[in-house]
C-alpha cells in the first residue's frame, strides 16, 4: 500500500439520537455486543467493520452517517483530495490512542473521512 492508497471503509459511524435504542438496534443488527460502550459513543466490531454510534453528531455535529477510510498517511491524504477540489471540514486530530481522523467535504457537500491508527 503507498501512502496515497486506502485500506478501504472499515469504519462507519451514526449520528444518533437516543444512545440506548440504537445500541439495541445495532446489537440485534450485527449479532455482537458493543466493544465500547460509553455515554460519548457505542463502538460495535463486526466482520471486520468497526461500527460507531454517536450521540446528537457528537462534537462534529454529525447528522447523516460518515465513512472512513483507513489510510495509512493521513496528512498526505488530505493534501491529495484537497488538491482534487475537497475541502477540509475537520483537520487531522487525534481522537485517543494514536488514532488520527479528518473529515472533509466532496464538490457536492458529502462528508467523507480518514482515519490513520498510528
Amino acid at each position: 500500500m503507498t501512502d496515497s492508497s486506502t485500506a478501504g471503509i472499515l469504519t462507519v459511524l451514526h449520528p444518533v439520537s437516543d444512545l440506548d435504542a440504537a445500541k439495541a438496534v445495532y446489537t440485534a443488527l450485527l449479532g455482537v455486543a458493543p466493544q465500547t460502550d460509553s455515554a460519548y459513543y457505542v463502538g460495535f466490531e463486526a466482520a471486520g467493520q468497526q461500527i460507531g454510534l454517536v450521540p446528537g453528531g457528537g462534537p462534529q455535529g454529525m447528522t447523516s452517517p460518515v465513512a472512513y477510510w483507513h489510510v495509512p498517511d493521513i496528512e498526505a491524504k488530505l493534501a491529495e483530495v484537497t488538491a482534487a477540489g475537497a475541502k477540509v471540514k475537520e483537520p487531522a486530530h487525534d481522537v485517543g490512542g494514536g488514532r488520527l481522523v479528518a473529515t472533509f467535504t466532496d464538490p457536492d457537500g458529502n462528508v467523507l473521512g480518514l482515519l490513520q491508527d498510528r
